[in-house]
């Protein structure tokens, strides 16, 4: 019988769950390092970091701005790269 090992998370509220799958002789130090990753890529983390101290409605406004502002200067990086491959 095969055994069948994960690596799961779950956050505070339950919505995010992060799970990954332990192939059949796979060292568990890669498999902690791909849950590593999908831990970072879920974003939960950086949530939990923002909830450690209150911060108002104004502060969080900004906050998501400039988020926001970061994303898509990444999102136009990417797409000019892109580009450039393809010419």
């Amino acid at each position: 019988v095969p055994l069948s090992r994960t690596v799961s998370s779950t956050a505070l509220n339950g919505q995010t769950r992060v799970e990954v799958k332990v192939g059949e002789g796979e060292p568990i130090e890669s498999a902690l390092r791909r849950f590593k990753r999908e831990v970072n890529k879920s974003g939960h983390l950086m949530d939990l970091r923002h909830k450690r101290y209150f911060e108002n409605s104004q502060d969080r406004k900004k906050r998501k701005i400039v988020q926001a502002r970061i994303r898509k200067r990444l999102e136009r990086m990417q797409a000019r790269r892109l580009r450039q491959r393809r010419s």
